[in-house]
C-alpha cells in the first residue's frame, strides 16, 4: 500500500541520513520484510488491535526492532498499510 511505502521509505532515510546509519537502515528493511513474508503462512491467526476506532478490518501487528508494521485482513489478502515508530500515535495516525 503506498502509505506503508511512504513510512518505510521515511523510516530508511531517517536512519541512513540522519543517523548516519545506512547498514541498521538495510537491516530494518529487510526484517521488515522477512517477519511479513513469515506473518503471511497465517495473517489471521494473530490477535487483533483493539482500536478506539470502529473499522470495517481489523488491524493486525508485527514489531519490527522499534517500529511496528500494520496490515489487514481482507478475505484472503493481508494488506500492509503503515510502518510506524512505537511511539507514535497509532490511533491517530491508523
Amino acid at each position: 500500500m503506498p502509505l506503508f511505502d511512504a513510512d518505510l521509505s521515511e523510516a530508511w532515510d531517517y536512519i541512513a541520513h540522519r543517523l548516519n546509519n545506512p547498514n541498521a537502515a538495510d537491516r530494518l528493511v529487510a526484517d521488515a520484510e522477512a517477519a511479513i513474508l513469515e506473518r503471511l503462512k497465517a495473517p489471521a491467526s494473530f490477535e487483533k488491535y483493539q482500536s478506539a476506532k470502529e473499522r470495517e478490518y481489523s488491524y493486525y501487528r508485527i514489531y519490527v526492532h522499534n517500529f511496528t508494521v500494520w496490515y489487514v485482513v481482507t478475505g484472503n489478502v493481508m494488506e500492509v498499510r503503515r510502518f510506524l515508530y512505537n511511539r507514535r500515535n497509532t490511533d491517530e495516525l491508523l
